[in-house]
């Protein structure tokens, strides 16, 4: 089945809201790992999210080029391909786009949507971040309105953060960030809420953070609020009515306590982002393969070692299916297995 276009995507999101589950996002840097993901769904019969960042971008384009843009363009390419060959439904996104870098990354992408649509084409993405967290928080919803009417325009879906998620993610730091700007207040949600509603048919999720943290952590070393979610749903259904409703997303999903994940999509999480464990699981099946034929992939001691060990074929398979199960799991832990809306 093609990727999902802008209506299947919506239902899709709105499927995970009404069904009490959230939609698998994992990010990827290559054909191979986008393959783990493609394999993780259709075993689980999940829909899912395959997601591409800046760096991730960058190292898909090569040492040579260095473009995110392109970088980003090509994986979706591959994902419009590889997509057709499996049951489920897949959509594409890109992660954390910093200010500084949209006329760079997120720009490029929408004008190459907007020409692929005038061509009759699908959409190369179905769904952009942006991450004005940086930002006080009226410059960053001036720009992510006037990008939300650029993704109306076009069917696609706009991401946006409020607050600050903790740690760092593609070389981006937020390490020292103050403790109060790791949970977002119900006063700035509820005005996240009134500006976004100035952009008729724009669909958007929101990243309000609650502690979150990326990378992977000791246990008891990330502090997750989920409350703030419900205490940010209640917020703006008494100012704005009883249909208001934020479609939350969870970012730093790696290492996290699953009680909290269970809690947080029962406030409003239908997306969840994992990025820092599936590498784990990709490098650690590379690693044991070195480690149990250290001898064929090395030519040690004037010796040839032995090809069938050192063809990256070889640990790029294990790596894949490592990645995989790790993506299953995290399937599971989100409730999404068999979930899928296709043929439904």
């Amino acid at each position: 089945m093609p990727v999902a276009d802008f209506k299947t995507f919506c239902r899709m999101i709105e499927n995970a809201q009404a069904k009490g589950h959230a939609i698998p996002a994992i990010n990827v840097s290559s054909m191979t790992t986008a393959n783990a993901c493609l394999k993780a769904f259709a075993e689980k019969k999940s829909d899912g999210i395959i997601q591409v960042s800046i760096g991730g971008g960058q190292f898909a384009s090569g040492l040579s080029v260095n473009d995110s843009a392109e970088g980003a363009a090509a994986i979706a390419e591959f994902v419009h391909r590889m997509a057709r060959r499996y049951n489920i439904y897949v959509a594409l996104q890109t992660d954390h786009c910093q200010p500084d870098k949209v006329d760079s990354f997120l720009m490029p992408l929408i004008r190459e949507t907007a020409s692929r649509r005038a061509k009759g084409l699908p959409n190369l993405f179905n769904n952009h971040m942006f991450d004005g967290s940086t930002l006080p928080l009226q410059k960053n919803l001036d720009t992510a309105v006037s990008l939300m009417r650029l993704c109306a325009e076009n069917d696609l879906v706009l991401e946006i953060e409020a607050g600050i998620v903790g740690g760092e993610e593609d070389g981006v730091s937020h390490e020292n960030a103050p403790s109060q700007r790791l949970y977002t207040t119900p006063e700035d949600m509820m005005e996240v809420y009134r500006r976004m509603k100035e952009v008729p048919g724009g669909v958007y999720m929101f990243a309000a953070t609650f502690g979150n943290v990326h990378g992977s952590y000791k246990p008891g070393v990330v502090k997750l609020k989920p409350e703030i979610l419900k205490q940010g749903q209640e917020a703006i259904r008494k100012a704005f009515g009883p249909d208001a409703r934020f479609r939350y997303v969870f970012h730093g999903g790696s290492g996290s306590v699953l009680e909290d994940i269970h809690k947080a999509i029962g406030f409003g999480v239908v997306k969840m982002n994992v990025d820092t464990d599936a590498q784990y699981a990709f490098t650690k099946a590379v690693a044991g393969h070195m480690f149990e034929n250290y001898n064929g992939v090395l030519k040690i001691d004037g010796e040839i070692g032995s090809k069938k060990a050192y063809d990256p074929r070889a640990y790029l398979k294990k790596a894949e299916q490592s990645m995989c199960l790790r993506v299953m799991q995290a399937v599971d832990d989100l409730k999404s297995e068999g979930r899928t809306i296709f043929g439904s």
